[in-house]
């Protein structure tokens, strides 16, 4: 049974297993922009702590940022993938980025995990008070975008934003 928790050094070798199945592509979800040196373990502890104090509303953040919250799926101690909740939206997040971003590793798709784990975001989203979120996806990631259909997401448009051709959804809490 998948889980959700806090990011953490125990799951350092199976995110770096992940990571390289990944390649390139982006890890939506998964905040690792935030780091400077994941090849080292002091590097990897640094960015995860990074990520836990993303959600610590107590920690000033530089003026174009947001809190977020991060969270690891895993199942039986290996990591899956990631899904991040942005506590509020700033200009650039509502044209393209929104509320909630995921990434499932190419290993673990086509399992479920993504629908569940939003579903297990949106919950959260609520309990903060946040009566509607964004989401965004490409406009080609059918798979996305039917997962956020799956949790709700109504297509607001369709359009360019500093990520590329965007689908934007809305889902009411």
């Amino acid at each position: 049974m998948p889980e959700l928790i806090e990011p953490t050094v125990d799951l350092r070798d199976s995110w770096l297993e992940s990571s390289r199945e990944w390649g390139t592509a982006s890890q939506d979800g998964a905040g690792v922009w935030e780091a400077s040196d994941l090849t080292t373990v002091a590097g990897f502890a640094e960015w995860v702590e990074r990520l836990r104090q993303q959600s610590d509303e107590s920690v000033e953040l530089p003026p174009d940022r947001v809190h977020a919250t991060y969270w690891w799926i895993v199942e039986d101690g290996n990591y899956l993938g990631a899904i991040s909740l942005r506590h509020a939206l700033n200009a650039k997040l509502l044209e393209g980025g929104g509320h909630i971003g995921y990434g499932i590793r190419p290993s673990a798709r086509r399992r479920g995990l993504a629908s569940w784990a939003l579903g297990q975001v949106l919950g959260r989203a609520r309990t903060r008070g946040i009566d509607r979120v964004l989401i965004t996806c490409d406009d080609d990631n059918v798979a996305s975008a039917k997962t956020i259909e799956r949790n709700g997401g109504e297509l607001e448009d369709i359009r360019e934003t500093w990520l590329g051709t965007t689908r934007r959804y809305w889902i009411k809490l």
